[in-house]
């Protein structure tokens, strides 16, 4: 043993006593084989067996992160798994980390492994279900309306795939100014999950994209797991795009089918949905415009109808005959009132005259002229009075005699 090494066993390292790569790789490997064995689940993406060695290496992931690891176990065990162990499978591994010191890298050394059944998938996929409908992420009313007529549409599909000509045939076919912006992912085993997180955070990004459709056609429950996948549920729940699920037949329906803003029985009835139809809309388009028309005429034969109606009433039809009529009736009137008045002004004079009559007849002055007399004297008060007895004068008292065409003076003489 070197003193570097020896050192190294001794005493931390530092700059001036450092410790050699084999050192620091026999501490690592040291701390990992005191781990223990642990049980990993993980999706099979490869697999190397060749025929004749003992040892076979498998290629682990995680469905729902970007983390992979290689197992390495005895080649009878994959030989001993039903069914075979193929690229997609899910699986459970019992194995111990093992690291190599030549490379300097950490594996999985797998005793035991255990392909996990469907009845073990559909189990899991039932709890995520009853969690995420706990959280509300299949409620409807956190489900967006579609867009009438999108922009853009997103497809996320595999590449080449039916699915891909089904959706875009069919909704090219109902409207053919239609924008597609594809793209195409894994859509089973353990990238697909990876890359269609990565395409829907792409298009819902996109300003040009309204509505997201991801299609893929039937399969087993292993081949349509990834749109059961916990993560993928989340995202599509976060997304700000509405989103189109059309996963499989109609008989099938993962966890994806409930959390999209629409499901889709396959990815025709996608295309059909995310469009509508050109022909139907300009059937729409001319009947709406027919029935405008016809309300309108209608409407313009009601204001006419009410205008001749109007233009009918006397009022307007002759607007000068009542003014005429009025003119007549005023004339009339007032030929009457000045008549009335001529009445009224006779029959007054007439009153007049005779009261005039009567008075003069009763007055003093038809008496004078029948040759009376009004004797006036004044009193001791200087008042003028009628005399109307003797006894009411004296002696020398100056008399005024008034007769019918002027008056004269006398004086009280003593009888004689």
């Amino acid at each position: 043993m070197s003193s570097a090494e020896a050192r190294g066993g001794a005493a931390p390292p530092t700059a001036e006593a450092p410790w050699p790569v084999r050192t620091v790789s026999r501490k690592i490997a040291d701390w990992i084989h005191r781990l223990g064995a642990v049980w990993v689940e993980g999706q099979v993406t490869q697999i190397s067996a060749r025929p004749g060695n003992q040892t076979a290496f498998i290629t682990l992931r995680d469905p729902a992160a970007d983390v992979s690891m290689t197992v390495t176990c005895p080649s009878r065990l994959l030989r001993a798994c039903e069914p075979p162990l193929r690229d997609g499978a899910s699986v459970v591994v019992h194995a111990r980390p093992t690291f190599y010191l030549g490379r300097g890298t950490l594996s999985l050394r797998a005793d035991e492994i255990r392909p996990v059944g469907i009845g073990e998938l559909l189990a899991r996929i039932e709890r995520l279900r009853k969690l995420l409908a706990a959280e509300g992420l299949f409620a409807p009313e956190r489900k967006r309306p579609l867009p009438f007529l999108p922009r853009g549409v997103g497809l996320i599909t595999g590449r080449a795939s039916a699915a891909e000509h089904d959706v875009l045939v069919n909704a090219q076919a109902r409207w053919p100014a239609v924008a597609f912006r594809v793209l195409n992912t894994a859509v089973q085993g353990a990238n697909a999950v990876p890359q269609i997180l990565r395409a829907l955070s792409t298009l819902d990004a996109d300003p040009d994209v309204d509505v997201i459709v991801m299609a893929r056609g039937g399969g087993s429950v292993e081949d349509l797991l990834p749109f059961s996948d916990e993560t993928l549920c989340r995202a599509v729940a976060a997304a700000g795009t509405p989103i189109v699920s059309a996963i499989g037949h109609e008989p099938d329906s993962p966890l994806l089918d409930l959390v999209a803003d629409r499901r889709c029985s396959t990815p025709t009835d996608a295309g059909k949905t995310v469009v509508p139809d050109v022909a139907e809309e300009t059937a729409r388009v001319h009947q709406l415009r027919d029935r405008a028309r016809r309300a309108l005429h209608g409407w313009v034969d009601t204001q006419c109808r009410l205008l001749e109606q109007v233009r009918s009433r006397p009022s307007l039809a002759d607007p000068l005959g009542p003014v005429e009529r009025r003119a007549a009736e005023i004339e009339t009137n007032r030929e009457r009132g000045r008549r009335a008045v001529l009445t009224t002004l006779g029959h007054e004079q007439a009153a007049l005259t005779s009261a005039r009559a009567r008075l003069a007849t009763l007055g003093p002055s038809a008496t004078l002229e029948r040759g009376y007399a009004v004797v006036q004297y004044t009193d001791a008060e200087g008042h003028s009075r009628v005399l109307r007895s003797v006894s009411e004068v004296a002696e020398g008292t100056q008399l005024r005699v008034r007769v019918t065409d002027g008056a004269v003076r006398a004086i009280v003489a003593p009888p004689g």
